[in-house]
């Protein structure tokens, strides 16, 4: 499948097949009107994502013919190329990860019927009230031959699902809480118990959880075909026909980035010199062991502090909490409380070490996949920050991943953090932990608050690492319970 082409110069010759990408103009919405007899829907925002300018990733699709063939190969396989898939089309390396081990989740044989698999799909969505990948499921449920009741509510479907909400509900919000209590009350139910090899769904869910915290970190928008992505209402007043405007020719908020860029300015210089210095301090010398656990304590306490939005809560819709229960359960009602997030030591259960493992013996193959991609997101450098180039930022990235799992409890004995409060700022952690920990909040503002100078390419970079790092977190403490549960 083709992107978006350039707008053509007579639009009285265009094809009507391009309404499933653009606006249309008002001769075709006539025409289309008149011979076909059918509403012409348009839709509700320019291009796959709210954050990001349409024409910035139509510009990457058009000049990486890797990204291209990926985007053909996804079509290919779905029948569709979704605006995530689009927006991760800025890092085709990985998309390419990324697509691979979603389709093997979702497609290839496994314990799991692949209705099961999409219901848990639309479970684990819904717990971060993100309507945009529970109606994708919904209707990839639909497709495999799922029965149209479940989607009435979470006590419509069969108890053997309806066992999964409490897991959904503590990885989703508070992983460090869970127990190998949790696993066995699936293994060991009298009636519609789960085997080790279907904990698969474990999998699943925090995949879910993690893609919500993307979808919402990157303001993908709906589909023109989908819930939410389009309208029959006439376009407002513009001097712009809106078939032109479709790939973000309109109107450009230019001025405000030029104002960013100059109130920003220097932003990229003092991050990058602070890594120089942040380098040198640790070639000169190495904080105790006792210094390094004081100092994540302290970060950890602090990270709690940080306020995830500016909005009061919303209550979710019914046409999302009928998916899963108890829709107050939240991260921030933990932190709220005052109460402390466990330390989980890193030495002591590690993905590298045990997780991996332990995910190709329940599931083979997974392990690997899984791992490719943590790597891909973690690694992943172009070495550029901004308009910089030959820039070692691992120490950047290290920061990032290691201030999420922080977050969640984890510690690493041999990373020093303090380094996060030098390279990571206040709005840039405010953003952080709204997505990660409460992705339905982030807006926009969030979004533009951090890293002014930077591309949106090296934005989407940072949501991939937020979106692996948290995946990974969650699966620590899943398996760690799993492990506990068989020994």
């Amino acid at each position: 499948m083709r992107l978006a082409v350039a707008p053509p110069e007579n639009v009285e010759n265009s094809s009507l097949s391009m309404t499933s990408l653009f606006k249309i103009c008002s001769h075709c919405e006539r025409l289309s009107k008149k011979d076909l007899g059918v509403r012409i829907p348009r839709p509700l925002g320019n291009g796959p994502s709210r954050f990001i300018p349409e024409k910035e990733i139509l510009k990457v699709s058009k000049v990486a013919d890797r990204t291209q063939a990926i985007f053909e190969d996804a079509f290919s396989m779905l029948g569709r190329l979704d605006n995530v898939s689009v927006v991760m089309g800025f890092h085709p390396h990985y998309l390419e990860s990324f697509l691979r081990t979603q389709h093997y989740l979702l497609q290839m044989d496994g314990p799991l019927s692949l209705h099961y698999r999409h219901y848990i799909g639309i479970m684990a969505a819904a717990r971060h009230q993100c309507s945009y990948l529970v109606n994708l499921h919904v209707n990839d449920f639909l497709q495999v031959g799922g029965d149209p009741k479940w989607l009435n509510g979470l006590d419509q479907a069969p108890p053997k699902l309806q066992q999964l909400g409490e897991l959904n509900k503590v990885l989703a919000h508070r992983p460090w809480l869970l127990t190998k209590e949790h696993i066995e009350q699936l293994l060991k139910a009298e009636e519609h118990s789960w085997s080790l090899a279907e904990l698969h769904a474990v999998v699943l869910l925090t995949h879910y959880h993690s893609l919500a915290s993307f979808t919402f970190g990157c303001g993908i928008m709906p589909e023109i075909q989908s819930d939410g992505g389009h309208t029959f209402r006439p376009p407002s007043l513009s001097q712009y026909c809106v078939c032109d405007i479709a790939n973000g020719n309109g109107h450009a908020n230019l001025h405000d980035d030029l104002l960013g860029n100059q109130e920003m300015c220097g932003e990229v210089e003092v991050l990058m010199e602070r890594m120089k210095q942040l380098q040198e301090c640790r070639d000169d010398e190495e904080a105790s062991q006792e210094e390094m656990a004081t100092r994540f304590e302290r970060e950890k306490t602090e990270s709690m502090l940080v306020v995830t939005a500016e909005d009061e809560d919303s209550a979710p819709s019914r046409d999302v909490s009928r998916h899963f229960e108890d829709p107050s359960y939240g991260y921030t009602e933990f932190s709220r409380r005052g109460e402390q997030v466990p330390t989980f030591r890193a030495q002591d259960y590690s993905w590298e070490d045990h997780g991996f493992s332990l995910v190709n013996r329940l599931y083979p193959d997974v392990g690997q996949m899984l791992d490719e991609k943590f790597q891909l997101a973690y690694n992943l450098t172009y070495n550029t920050m901004a308009t910089h180039k030959d820039v070692d930022t691992s120490m950047l990235r290290r920061a990032i991943w290691n201030y999420i799992h922080c977050m969640f409890g984890i510690r690493y004995d041999d990373y020093d953090y303090g380094e996060i409060n030098q390279l990571l700022d206040r709005s840039f952690k405010i953003y952080i932990k709204t997505m990660v920990c409460s992705p339905e909040k982030t807006t926009k503002r969030m979004y533009e608050s951090f890293w002014r100078q930077f591309q949106h390419s090296e934005k989407v970079h940072v949501n991939l690492l937020l979106m692996e790092a948290r995946m990974q977190a969650e699966l620590l403490y899943a398996l760690r319970a799993i492990t506990r549960y068989m020994t």
